[in-house]
């Protein structure tokens, strides 16, 4: 038991060394861009590049990557299941949700214009 616990704490430790290294190329790209930047623009992307690739395949090897990795392919899975609209589906609600919206603007104008008519008649303004 006492191994088990030992390689899961060395485990533990070696996942934080490698999230200080993540930080710590994070922190290198962001003064590397600010350092660098009368060269190339180019360059300066294809670095930037280069390191963000580098930073996430170095979190993606640890505990929480891993488990990011495990929800992305079960997410992939389900939304192999589900059902999704037919055109003529999608065209039909979006026409509905069209038509509603501009109903509720015509009926919320309409309200508008009679209360602002209703408090100029109140306090004798005219607007």
């Amino acid at each position: 038991m006492s191994t088990n616990n030992n390689a899961q704490e060395n485990r533990y430790i070696f996942d934080i060394v490698k999230w200080v290294l993540v930080v710590i190329l994070l922190i290198v790209t962001i003064i590397g861009n600010y350092y660098f930047r009368k060269y190339n623009i180019i360059l300066r992307v294809i670095m930037n590049i280069v390191i963000t690739l580098l930073i996430c395949s170095i979190a993606l090897w640890t505990i929480k990557g891993k488990s990011i990795l495990v929800f992305i392919r079960e997410a992939r899975i389900e939304m192999q299941k589900v059902i999704w609209p037919t055109y003529q589906e999608t065209l039909q609600t979006t026409l509905i949700i069209a038509a509603v919206t501009f109903a509720m603007a015509l009926i919320l104008w309409g309200l508008d214009v009679i209360l602002v008519h209703l408090i100029s008649y109140i306090t004798s303004l005219r607007f």
